[in-house]
């Protein structure tokens, strides 16, 4: 028996909503759409940001374009990619968020990582984000600068990870210090933090990114470096 008007209607329907899961069941693609989100990128910047090839990282974007995930521009030789709408953006949050919720290796794999970088001391985000808001730390956003200038939070420093070191002498040692970068899974805040206590710095990480941050409603800013 043929399938009805109404069966072939739900199947092609389904079918859509299901290239826009097929294009994100891959890590690589996943990170890619997270780099994205932190603002526009090239293909090679996007491909030594995520440790592929230019070949792979591209044929991966161009799953992305084709699931209406990306949308890329190109100047000269260079193309850039950006993701389509910030729709995008919140899928991505909300996928991590179920998986958070629904998969104990999240929390394990996070727990060991940090346990081997002595980062697993609890901290109270809300109290922190209050502090945050207050002005009453140091905040240091230590993505690279190229992200910062797309949206970061408020009040917040640009310190690229790769140039803490050598401007470690202008931060006030007196005053904690608190540093982000894209979400609780990225791990150069988790560097930061190192870096600074080693030097006698009192300072910790802020697991919130500007995604996350912008969630919760409170405060970004999109100005120059």
């Amino acid at each position: 028996m043929p399938p009805t008007p109404g069966r072939r209607f739900k199947t092609a329907i389904y079918e859509q909503f299901a290239r826009v899961a097929k294009a994100l069941a891959s890590a690589h693609r996943v990170e890619l759409v997270e780099l994205l989100s932190q603002g526009p990128r090239t293909v090679e910047a996007l491909a030594r940001l995520a440790d592929m090839t230019l070949a792979n990282t591209s044929a991966h974007l161009q799953v992305l374009r084709g699931a209406g995930l990306v949308e890329s521009t190109r100047d000269g030789l260079f193309v850039t990619y950006r993701l389509a709408d910030p729709s995008v953006a919140d899928l991505l949050l909300s996928v991590r968020r179920v998986a958070e919720a629904r998969l104990a290796e999240v929390a394990k794999i996070t727990r060991d990582f940090l346990a081997q970088n002595s980062q697993l001391e609890p901290v109270d985000e809300a109290a922190l984000r209050v502090r945050v808001r207050k002005g009453e730390v140091t905040l240091l956003d230590v993505r690279p600068a190229e992200e910062f200038v797309s949206g970061h939070i408020a009040g917040a420093l640009s310190v690229p990870l790769p140039e803490l070191a050598r401007r470690l002498a202008r931060l006030p040692k007196r005053r904690e210090v608190v540093a982000y970068c894209r979400g609780p899974y990225c791990v150069l805040a988790i560097e930061a933090v190192k870096q600074l206590r080693a030097r006698g710095f009192k300072a910790v990480r802020l697991e919130e990114g500007v995604l996350d941050w912008a969630a919760l409603g409170l405060p970004v800013e999109r100005t120059s470096a």
